[in-house]
């Protein structure tokens, strides 16, 4: 059994707080000090569950990349039409920019040149995954004529993915969730067709 399995309370809450720090600060910006003193523990404390931070922020990317599933498969299981999937994707994104924060795997690109290889791979499966969920949803507007778009479904789903991402940076200096809002809506308006044409 893993320490980290050990105590499960302690490395969840090690995990809130360095993710909250990553999605503000960026993965450089932080130290395990600066968990160690929002938990109030000593450094020694968080190396017991994870022994370096290359080690914490590969859980962090997993852990972040499972709630994300979890949304998406709440999302398919509300079996909505397509432009309805698309935009409850796009307000998962507007809720991390409500709590002040960005996008984790957002934050950790940009650092990604610094990033140790186990994480730039977490990174890249993130949107990998997040893409693939897209194509589908694409397929499924396409196929039942409630989306209409030129080019690949994968071109598509990646400029969707980038739409978002770029609106939630520019969104961030000005604290301003509408401005996001305004951004994905009109991205994800250009895709849908008019009712008229879904009969």
């Amino acid at each position: 059994m893993s320490k980290r399995q050990d105590v499960p309370g302690t490395a969840s809450r090690i995990l809130d707080v360095a993710e909250g720090l990553v999605q503000t600060r960026g993965f450089n910006g932080f130290s395990y000090a600066d968990v160690a003193a929002e938990l109030q523990v000593t450094n020694a404390s968080l190396h017991y569950h994870y022994r370096g931070k290359a080690e914490l922020g590969e859980a962090l990317i997993t852990r972040y990349t499972s709630r994300f599933g979890q949304a998406l498969d709440a999302i398919d299981r509300a079996g909505d039409a397509a432009p309805v999937k698309l935009a409850a994707y796009s307000r998962i994104y507007a809720d991390v920019l409500r709590q002040g924060r960005m996008c984790l795997c957002g934050m950790l690109a940009a650092d990604y040149d610094t990033l140790p290889d186990a994480m730039r791979s977490a990174v890249v499966l993130f949107f990998d995954a997040s893409e693939r969920w897209l194509v589908r949803v694409l397929e499924q507007g396409r196929a039942d004529g409630t989306l209409e778009f030129t080019g690949s479904v994968v071109e598509v789903a990646r400029s969707i993915v980038s739409g978002l991402e770029g609106a939630l940076l520019i969104a961030r200096p000005y604290g301003d969730v509408s401005r996001f809002e305004a951004a994905a809506d009109r991205l994800l308006a250009g895709l849908a067709t008019s009712p008229a044409r879904h009969h």
